[in-house]
């Protein structure tokens, strides 16, 4: 191990953008899908892989739902957020806020409750494992209607104490923020949080319309801010939280090239950027195989990385005492040399 990537091994860090589905490795896909009797359309781990070899935001998203189908019990969920906790702890995350897809769930006849049940067991096993402290994300996926959002809303509702946020994700191009306004409007009512997906695919005005229109706490990806230097300005001066994913954005081509990833220059203009992982399984890597694949490309120090590291915990949607907690253990690992 490098001096860098050992750094970053031990550097405590928050993973602030994580979708919990897109943590399905091909192995726990097969025991699933085994367990379920669920037919699958590969018939090796090698293959499932294989098909990970898209371009485009589209092509994962039709893989990703295609390997979710897979999920089918309390068990399953549990199961899969165990697996993810397992990695996370191994990254040194000390706290996580995970995306889920209800939608992807319930539209398949899977009940809301089982999706609870299952992922909040397994975040309850990872705090008493690893002391592991984790949030859970809501999103509502942008191809589907408002309608089905707010259903989904409803649905939540007994969950709201095991809820801290709502999100929006899944195909961005057609599907501008501003489709959601009354069911971001309403989440808030019901005291939750708001983050987007937004400027990954889609341009800058869907950042703007992310910040003015659904009242965002923090946004997703949002790397076509850049575009637009007056959306730079703002998101620098009102310290708007990015959780952006350097290997993502080289497998949808959001990038051609990680040696061509804006991480430094978010830095350098003064952004709040955050570096997450995504859909591990599918990407390429989780939160520390991100860290290092940005820091060789971009020439990151650990100066930077520090930084990207206290940015994960001043993002997160905990109190100010547990965030100056988490800060004070950075500074406590960057004075140990």
């Amino acid at each position: 191990m490098t001096d860098l990537a050992a750094f970053i091994a031990r550097l405590p860090k928050a993973e602030l953008h994580m979708h919990i589905e897109g943590s399905l490795e091909p192995e726990l896909m097969f025991a699933l899908a085994k367990r379920n009797q669920v037919a699958i359309p590969y018939d090796s781990v090698e293959a499932v892989r294989a098909a990970y070899s898209f371009s485009n935001l589209q092509d994962f998203l039709d893989i990703y739902y295609q390997g979710a189908d897979v999920l089918r019990t309390e068990e399953d969920f549990r199961d899969l957020a165990s697996a993810y906790f397992d990695r996370a702890a191994a990254d040194n995350v000390a706290h996580a806020e995970i995306f889920f897809d209800p939608q992807t769930h319930t539209d398949r006849g899977i009940g809301f409750d089982i999706v609870m049940r299952g992922l909040t067991a397994g975040m309850d096993d990872a705090h008493a494992r690893y002391g592991i402290t984790s949030r859970l994300i809501l999103c509502f996926l942008r191809h589907l209607d408002e309608e089905a959002a707010f259903a989904t809303l409803r649905m939540a509702e007994p969950w709201l104490h095991r809820i801290e946020a709502v999100g929006l994700d899944s195909s961005e191009m057609g599907h501008p923020p501003e489709k959601f306004a009354r069911v971001f409007e309403a989440a808030a009512a019901l005291g939750l949080k708001r983050v987007a997906h937004a400027g990954e695919e889609g341009p800058p005005d869907y950042v703007r319309q992310a910040l003015d229109v659904l009242k965002i706490d923090r946004l997703d990806h949002g790397n076509r801010s850049l575009e637009d230097p007056s959306l730079v300005a703002r998101l620098a001066r009102e310290q708007m939280t990015l959780t952006v994913c350097p290997l993502s954005n080289l497998k949808l081509c959001v990038v051609g090239d990680m040696a061509d990833h804006p991480i430094d220059r978010m830095l350098a203009e003064g952004l709040r950027v955050t570096i997450n992982s995504d859909d591990p399984a599918y990407f390429g890597g989780y939160v520390n195989d991100n860290f290092q694949a940005a820091a060789e490309a971009r020439g990151l120090g650990r100066e930077a990385l520090l930084t990207l590291a206290r940015n994960s915990f001043l993002g997160a949607f905990l109190p100010q005492e547990e965030i100056a907690a988490h800060l004070a253990r950075v500074d406590a690992y960057a004075a140990e040399g």
